[in-house]
């Protein structure tokens, strides 16, 4: 029985919480703090939007969680469980939509997953991990070293894939990302595998190059199948909050990003930018990041996320 795919939820759940600690701890003191036997008014509504934005949450979003309690229990007193439970639902129904598992066409072989985002966001290792989950449900995989700028990432895709039982395809440091890509593609398909990764430079700091880079990669992916990147994945790191709006945009107007995974969310607590994204973007959710070991992505749903992010039981 393997952990990642067989665990009991609450083992995930469990971690998903403890993974959102600093989030929820920083919401349900706020919340609570105003909530001693208190009733709404128009002072309280302000410190909790306030509260929300300070999550990351976003203002469009904050203001109208408040609005809609405000709508239901104005002058009323109310408890800090009550607000956090009636949160909790709203940020869900917002999430719900987004809340999208990846689902891997079988009928593409390989199915090809172009990786991108700047680095540090956790691309390489969000591969590695995602190898693991993949073979959990008995689909093989080959990673494709495309960051060929950093030996590191090199080293680290090597390590996960030796974890994950995966091929990688690597080459010499500055190598061509598009060749490699294109190699990795040949490869995979001849050994019948079911599922190329490809990782991704993510030197933002000269966006043309990155920009010309990656639609390099796409270009020549589909010299092999016109159909292919079929899923294009932009890795984000909770930690920056609403920077990565910045980032969504950026990777949008270079590649198609059909696809978000946030990782990191461990180290924040600022995740509550995961509804300001969905919110304004609309983009799937498929993964989320709590932690080191493989066990801690997993595909991303909108209910146990909005209970944890409240500091509620799932």
């Amino acid at each position: 029985m393997n952990d990642i795919t067989d665990a009991p939820k609450t083992g995930w759940f469990a971690r998903l919480k403890a993974g959102l600690a600093r989030s929820s701890s920083r919401l349900a003191t706020g919340i609570g703090e105003l909530f001693t036997k208190k009733k709404l008014d128009d002072e309280t509504l302000e410190q909790l939007e306030e509260l929300l934005i300070g999550a990351d949450i976003g203002s469009a979003t904050a203001a109208r969680l408040v609005q809609d309690l405000a709508k239901a229990r104005f002058g009323k007193e109310v408890s800090s469980d009550e607000v956090r439970s009636a949160f909790a639902a709203d940020i869900a129904k917002v999430l719900e939509p987004v809340a999208r598992p990846l689902s891997i066409d079988r009928t593409h072989k390989p199915f090809v997953i172009l990786m991108v985002g700047v680095n540090g966001a956790g691309k390489t290792t969000t591969i590695g991990k995602l190898a693991q989950f993949y073979k959990d449900q008995q689909l093989s995989a080959t990673l494709a070293a495309g960051d060929t700028f950093r030996a590191a990432a090199v080293e680290q895709l090597k390590v996960w894939g030796s974890r994950a039982g995966a091929t990688v395809v690597a080459r010499d440091a500055g190598s061509d990302a598009a060749s490699l890509a294109f190699e990795a593609f040949m490869e995979t398909r001849k050994r019948g595998d079911d599922i190329l990764m490809i990782d991704t430079a993510g030197r933002l700091h000269n966006k043309e190059n990155l920009m010309n880079e990656l639609q390099k990669v796409v270009r020549v992916i589909k010299k092999v199948d016109e159909t292919a990147p079929h899923a294009t994945l932009l890795v984000l790191d909770a930690t920056i909050g609403q920077n990565a709006h910045a980032q969504v945009e950026t990777f949008k107007s270079m590649v198609g990003v059909t696809g978000l995974v946030l990782t990191k969310l461990d180290g924040t607590a600022k995740g509550g930018v995961i509804v300001a994204l969905a919110e304004k973007f609309g983009l799937p959710i498929h993964f989320i990041g709590v932690g080191e070991s493989a066990q801690d992505l997993r595909p991303f749903t909108s209910h146990s996320f909005a209970r944890s992010l409240m500091g509620l039981e799932p």
